[in-house]
């Protein structure tokens, strides 16, 4: 994969994929099945182009408003693996590079909304963070406690082993959150920031969900 050393690597406008309770994080990986119209032309201008996309939520559904409002922060992704399908869809893979602010929303011709994306604020998401001092133990206990609630089930063996952000990455955005905490999280200033919230949503959370559901 294309390495960004520098938030001057990244462009200054972003095509913009808005999802409710979707979140993507530096060095995350996200499988997306890209089917509707609008979208499908954003990737093929992606990949005819740098390859990057920004996943940013809206803060209201499209059931509600034609055009809804995007969050402030979202976070730019670079196309990784790429798969056409005998019926049109597209199957892609982000991986995410930097979070970026919405600077402005400019009028466009293309079907898909676009945003200037100001990246300044997270420049240090280009670099790996400091992940001495982790609280695997805990974070793993309070886990445990999250799932069984919602009758969730998880591969324990990856928890112990997966390094500390891939772990906390996965959590952050394969837990069923709401989508506000999933925001919260996203624009948590840096690493430590994301595990202490990631914590408390855990350690809030004591409200039983339907089962059936795994997170992998």
């Amino acid at each position: 994969m294309r390495h960004y050393g520098k938030i001057s690597d990244l462009p200054d406008t972003l095509s913009v994929f808005p999802l409710t309770g979707v979140l993507l994080l530096p060095r995350a990986q996200m499988p997306l099945n890209i089917f509707e119209p609008r979208y499908l032309s954003m990737i093929d201008a992606a990949m005819a182009g740098n390859r990057l996309i920004g996943m940013v939520q809206p803060t209201q559904s499209e059931d509600e408003v034609l055009r809804p409002p995007l969050s402030a922060v979202g976070c730019a992704g670079r196309i990784t693996a790429y798969q056409e399908t005998d019926d049109g869809r597209y199957l892609v893979t982000l991986t995410g590079i930097c979070r970026f602010r919405v600077a402005e929303e400019p009028a466009v011709t293309t079907a898909f909304r676009q945003a200037r994306a100001d990246y300044a604020p997270f420049a240090d998401d280009l670099k790996l963070p400091a992940e001495e001092g982790f609280p695997r133990e805990r974070v793993t206990t309070l886990l445990r406690d999250y799932l069984t609630r919602r009758d969730l089930k998880v591969d324990w063996g990856s928890v112990m082993s997966a390094p500390p952000e891939a772990l906390v990455n996965a959590l952050c955005m394969l837990c069923p959150f709401e989508p506000r905490e999933k925001q919260a999280l996203l624009e948590a200033p840096g690493f430590a920031d994301r595990v202490d919230i990631l914590i408390a949503l855990l350690e809030m959370s004591g409200v039983s969900a339907p089962g059936g559901n795994t997170v992998n």
